[in-house]
């Protein structure tokens, strides 16, 4: 073959493999890995902001990756019971899971801190130092060093839940001795060093819990969920703010082996996924809850704000609890003090920044 030849068989095979690459190259620089994932969740994807974000990041996934990632959510305990959720992905016994971390405080001491904290951030505060201020590197490292193999990633998150349904008003705090409530992560803790009993079950058991007398009160999420669940059906006072979760962040747990696994592409459409489902959730949770709450008169309900005095005694009960979480693990200790900074700088920029709540 004369050097004429070759060259135009060259340009020829150069054009052909052009031409594929076009044709091709959407869908690979997508997502180069076929992933098929079991995904349990904790809280019924029917529940707005706090479930729906898991069947959205899992149908946006299979979009956005043109079919490649394809991730089967479960609701809870159809695969494995919904406190069971990190044992599970960190055994591989399913690829991913999506559940409120904070559950898990009793093997991972710091992960409330990335979950709720009791006169902690905003949200969007919240999201800032996540993001931008550390957070996320310290997720991962907080599982790793108890030895869990998982990656975490921030894939919800809620604004304020209420500070409970009681059958009667909180007057003071020795209202909570002996009062039997459920009560989620540091929040617990709180109340009871005030000598509540406080016990914990999933969301879907507490009506007839409530009904039944098993507990006197409880406390869940956002006005909407709390109705969804029928709350209001049984007790009558709904107490604000939520001192004890400012935030709620859910997060997406993905086996660590089976995430190493992933390619640059898959990861980053991960990741970005689960930052929709971020704002998507706290779009839902502000969007709703003020219909629900104007609601609350013809259902009965008595929607009140506890006293300032209660709220700076279950502060300087929270600082206790927290101070001794930090004393008892360092992991804790580290995270707690880096949210402590971020967040006595970011009030000057909200002092200064945000127009008062009554203007």
């Amino acid at each position: 073959m004369n050097l004429k030849k070759q060259m135009k068989k060259l340009v020829t095979v150069a054009a052909t493999a052009a031409i594929a690459g076009a044709v091709l190259s959407p869908v690979s620089a997508l997502a180069a890995d076929k992933v098929r994932w079991r995904m349990p969740i904790a809280f019924p994807s029917t529940l707005p902001a706090l479930g729906a974000p898991a069947q959205y990041a899992a149908e946006q996934l299979k979009l956005a990756s043109g079919g490649a990632m394809e991730v089967r959510v479960y609701e809870p305990g159809k695969l494995v019971p919904a406190f069971d959720i990190l044992a599970a992905v960190s055994d591989g016994k399913t690829e991913a899971g999506y559940t409120w971390i904070g559950y898990d405080q009793g093997k991972v001491a710091a992960v409330p801190l990335f979950a709720a904290v009791p006169f902690g951030l905003k949200p969007w505060a919240f999201m800032a130092w996540y993001y931008e201020g550390g957070g996320h590197g310290m997720l991962q490292e907080v599982y790793a060093n108890k030895g869990f193999k998982v990656h975490g990633e921030l894939c919800g998150i809620i604004g304020p839940e209420t500070a409970g349904w009681y059958k009667k008003p909180l007057e003071s705090l020795k209202d909570y001795e002996g009062l039997k409530i459920r009560f989620a992560g540091l929040g617990g803790k709180v109340i009871q060093k005030l000598g509540a009993s406080v016990t914990m079950m999933p969301g879907g058991e507490l009506f007839q819990a409530l009904e039944k007398g098993t507990i006197d009160a409880t406390e869940f999420s956002l006005p909407v969920i709390d109705q969804t669940l029928g709350f209001d059906k049984v007790v009558k006072f709904n107490l604000f703010p939520g001192w004890h979760q400012p935030f709620t962040a859910q997060y997406m747990l993905i086996n660590q082996g089976i995430w190493d696994g992933l390619g640059e592409d898959s990861k980053a459409l991960v990741r970005n996924v689960c930052m929709a489902a971020v704002v998507k959730g706290l779009a839902e949770s502000e969007y709703q809850q003020g219909a629900v709450i104007a609601g609350f008169a013809e259902k009965g309900v008595s929607a009140q704000k506890l006293p300032r005095e209660i709220l700076a005694k279950l502060k300087g009960i929270t600082e206790e609890v927290l101070a001794e979480e930090s004393a008892n693990d360092a992991d804790f200790k580290r995270v707690y003090e880096s949210q402590q900074a971020f967040q006595s700088q970011y009030r000057l920029w909200e002092d200064l920044g945000y127009l008062p709540s009554d203007m």
